[in-house]
């Protein structure tokens, strides 16, 4: 089993090749934190500060509107990377709730770290381009899903979007990304 350092390190090596010497200055810019169970890591109003890579658990972000519904935008198992990119990017309040789903142990990036990265390993950004172009294509396509597809196609994308957690969420999770209540999930999947 690889070490959290060797996860992020692989994760990276998706991309770019590393030397040692750089390998070293990545990783001494990290920071590990632990969440436990439902633990918030950020809420609404914070300003975003560090880039997270999950090495172990699952984070969720999500909003709650004026009545009080959550409404999940994204998942991060274990091998993901999440922020509230807005305020990550603009260094304003977020919008955004990030909370583990279990137990969750992560790696921090600070993103003055990340800037400095850059300067010192000028490879890392198309670590991070890519990261985001990725990004804001997953989030493109979710909300052409979500003004056009019927629940049970939403469904059927987020299984193939995230198959580790198809079994390992709770369904009000999964009702919430697909933006339905969970009785209607409940009923959809049964006629499946």
């Amino acid at each position: 089993m690889d070490t959290p350092l060797q996860m992020i390190i692989n994760n990276v090596s998706k991309h770019i090749v590393l030397t040692s010497a750089e390998k070293d200055i990545f990783t001494g810019m990290l920071q590990a934190k632990n969440l436990k169970r439902k633990q918030p890591w950020i809420s609404t109003g914070d300003v975003c500060r560090h880039s997270a890579f999950v090495t172990a658990g699952c984070l969720r972000g999500y909003t709650v509107d004026s009545n009080g519904f959550e409404h999940v935008l994204s998942f991060a198992p274990t091998d993901w990377w999440m922020a509230d990119m807005y305020s990550l990017l603009t260094h304003q309040p977020g919008n955004l709730n990030i909370e583990a789903l279990e137990d969750t142990e992560m790696l921090l990036l600070p993103k003055t770290s990340q800037e400095e990265l850059y300067k010192l390993v000028p490879k890392f950004e198309r670590v991070f381009r890519i990261l985001a172009e990725k990004s804001l294509v997953a989030y493109q396509i979710r909300l052409i899903d979500n003004l056009s597809l019927p629940a049970a196609e939403r469904y059927a994308r987020f299984c193939r979007r995230y198959p580790t957690l198809i079994y390992q969420l709770p369904q009000k999770q999964i009702a919430s990304y697909i933006g339905v209540t969970p009785e209607f999930f409940s009923k959809m999947r049964k006629g499946m």
